[in-house]
């Protein structure tokens, strides 16, 4: 038996489990048809709207921060299915942390999104794990982190009011 060739640098092996595929895909659909926390948010305190100018998706990110941790996270939005997906299961996530928590949490579905396989067994992302197979289609992975880069801006401070982005 021979080895198998080696990984070319900067090769990323984006083979998810099957398995994991099918859930992804069950899970896009369901945040996709029912929304979790779409909405305005009247007494926001940080607020941001974002867009990929490449397929049109847009997201307004709206968190209420009280005592230092997100009391309320709302969206509104629209484009693809993954977008509007991922941020729905982003503001459910995001909820009673402090925006640093909410930061690092981002940081490490990043990861996930670039196909880091170690990041498959971060029990701490939970159910984000299921977007797992966006890394296996690099061009829609931006439409993945368009509400996460929204939090991103929210959390460094740099917006505090709606803004356009």
């Amino acid at each position: 038996m021979t080895d198998p060739p080696p990984q070319a640098p900067g090769r990323v092996d984006r083979e998810i489990p099957s398995s994991l595929n099918q859930l992804y895909q069950e899970v896009i659909l369901d945040h996709y048809r029912k929304p979790r926390h779409k909405g305005r948010l009247d007494d926001a305190t940080h607020a941001i709207t974002m867009n990929n100018p490449l397929c049109g998706d847009i997201i307004e990110l709206m968190l209420r921060v009280e005592e230092g941790r997100i009391a309320d996270a709302r969206f509104l939005g629209r484009g693809c299915s993954i977008s509007q997906a991922a941020v729905s299961m982003l503001t459910g996530r995001v909820l009673g942390k402090s925006l640093e928590e909410a930061r690092e949490l981002s940081a490490r579905f990043t990861r996930l999104l670039h196909g880091e396989r170690a990041m498959l067994a971060d029990d701490d992302l939970g159910d984000l794990r299921t977007l797992a197979g966006v890394s296996k289609f690099p061009v829609r992975i931006k439409c993945a982190l368009l509400g996460w880069n929204c939090l991103e801006e929210l959390a460094d401070g740099t917006n505090s009011g709606s803004d356009s982005g």
